[in-house]
Order: C-alpha cells, then structure tokens, then sequence
C-alpha cells in the first residue's frame, strides 16, 4: 500500500557533485538550510554573501555587481533605526557605522567573483516573484529593512522577466567560468502575507520563469523542492509551528532527495563518515577523563586523519 505520491527524481549522469566540487548558493532561506547541509557535510561551500534573497532581481544585481567588479559607495548606504542598511543586502550585514558597511559589501563582492571564477556548481533558489520598487529611486530592492511602506511600490514578476533575469546570470557567470553547472530549484515556504492565492500565482510564476531557462540552456537543471514538500510531504507534521516553514524532518528529506539525485553512491558513503565524526565531535561524555573517553577520542583522530589523507576533508 503506497500513502503518499511520490516525485521521480533521476540520478544525474553528469557533472555530479562530490569532493573536489566548489559550490555556491543564492537564495531564500530554503537555500540556507541545503547550504548548512554542505557545510556540515565538509563540501567546498559559499553561500549568500548578501544574506538571505528572496527574488531574481537581487540575485543577479549581486551576480552583475560582482562580476563587473562594481564599488559601493556611502551614497547607497541610508541610516534607519539606529542602523546604516542598504537595501541591496539582508539585514545581517547592518552596521553601527556607514564605512564599515561599505566596506563589508566591497569584501563580500570581491569573494563572490572569485567563489563564481572556481564554482562548478551554483545552486540557486527563489522565493518569491513580487518585488519591491523603491519609488524616489525606481530601483527593485533585496530588502525593504522595515522602511516605511508607502515609500515602495509592490510587483509581481512575470514568467518572462524571470527567465530573461536567470539568462542574465548565466550569462554574467558564464563570462569567467563557461564550465560552471547551474541548479534552479523554488522554495517551499510559503509567502502567505502576499495572500493564499497570490503565493500560488508566484510559485506558478517561478516554476513556469526556470523551465523555460532549463529548457533553452545546456548545463541547466531543476530540483523540486517545492513539489516534494507539496506532494510527497502533504502534511502539517513536516512543518514548523507557524504552518509555513518546512521543519526539521522536511529539510533532512529533500536533503536526502538531493543527495540520490546530485551525488553518487561513492561520494554518500564519505558523506556518512563525515556525519559520523560531526556526531563524535558533538558528543558529550559523562567522563572526560575516563579511559574509554580517550579511546574515543583517539578512534575519532584516527577517522579525521584517515578522511584528510584520502578526501583532502580537514575538521
């Protein structure tokens, strides 16, 4: 008896991911949580530089700002409750001081273009297709940083201006790196703030802006996160407590989804010696000094020398 639908996913054939990969990530926060799973898994790993990203349109100023070896400037920097903020980054990257900001934006650009130079494999996940406007500026912004709302105006991306946005990219990165393999996959947390069947018209909107792009360009693949999450996991009890964000269990799945679909039998089998010396470095004993403490210690050396000598996988 089958309970659930299930998405068939296919093992990739090429360009599959393993150790000697260097991935970047752009995205929402669902890009965080796969991005945390390769950081912890101890693959090559570098994630929104600007924080958290919700649409396209910030994604690939990032990406053209990065690769065009733009300068910020104190001109772009504006003060708000006691913060200074720019409106193309996450709020994580706030400063006390307006230098500092500019600053910390020129650096993370700088290691952007060099992360694209090297990445064989960029990760990108949306959110959302509607967007802010910035009305005395006219410019789409990442983030609205709590700014008063009647200073935006809102809009909803459509499927082509997705498109052409994600080609922009491509095209951008693809400009110092034509090697590079891109991964599109949607969010499934919901927008419910923009409304029930708003969040449906957007999701709609990018899946329908990446098919088209995976469709028309070589060395371009769709994951369904969202339809996983959708279909397979159909039920509150793989959710967080406010009913939006998938919890623990969910991301673990599709986790587990993407490994049989981007990594190979070989390379998951290092991945679960690795889980296993994450869990012993995590452990807590009851007995520091014990002898059966320092047996373990040791047996747990003798695993990370053994993965650095034949992965290169240093702790």
């Amino acid at each position: 008896m089958k309970l659930q639908t299930q998405i068939p996913l296919k093992p990739v054939s090429q360009n599959t991911i393993d150790y000697n990969s260097k991935i970047v990530l752009f995205g929402s926060c669902f890009s965080e949580h796969i991005g945390g799973k390769f950081v912890y898994s101890k693959f090559n790993t570098f994630s929104n530089p600007f924080g958290i990203l919700f649409h396209v349109k910030a994604i690939e100023s990032l990406i053209e700002k990065s690769i065009s070896e733009y300068k910020y400037s104190e001109k772009e920097i504006f003060e708000l409750n006691e913060q200074f903020q720019c409106f193309d980054a996450h709020s994580k990257l706030n400063g006390l001081k307006s230098s500092d900001l500019v600053s910390n934006l020129n650096s993370k650009l700088e290691q952007t273009k060099h992360q694209l130079e090297t990445a064989t494999h960029v990760i990108i996940t949306l959110g959302t297709s509607w967007v802010y406007k910035h009305k005395s500026s006219t410019k789409i912004v990442a983030n609205c940083h709590k700014a008063p709302q009647h200073q935006f105006d809102k809009i909803l991306l459509s499927a082509e201006e997705i498109s052409q946005s994600l080609q922009n990219c491509i095209t951008h990165i693809q400009s110092i790196n034509s090697n590079v393999q891109f991964v599109f996959t949607v969010s499934p947390v919901r927008h419910i703030k923009d409304g029930f069947v708003e969040n449906t018209i957007s999701k709609a909107h990018l899946i329908s802006g990446i098919h088209s792009v995976v469709n028309l360009i070589k060395n371009t693949s769709y994951f369904p996160s969202y339809e996983i999450v959708m279909d397979e996991l159909r039920d509150y009890r793989f959710y967080n407590d406010d009913m939006l964000h998938p919890n623990k269990i969910a991301i673990n799945y599709i986790w587990e989804c993407f490994l049989d679909v981007w990594i190979s039998n070989a390379t998951q089998v290092i991945i679960k010696d690795v889980e296993v010396i994450q869990k012993g470095l995590n452990h807590k004993p009851f007995n520091e000094n014990s002898l059966a403490h320092k047996k373990f210690l040791s047996d747990l050396e003798l695993k990370k020398a053994s993965l650095k000598e034949k992965h290169s996988i240093t702790f």
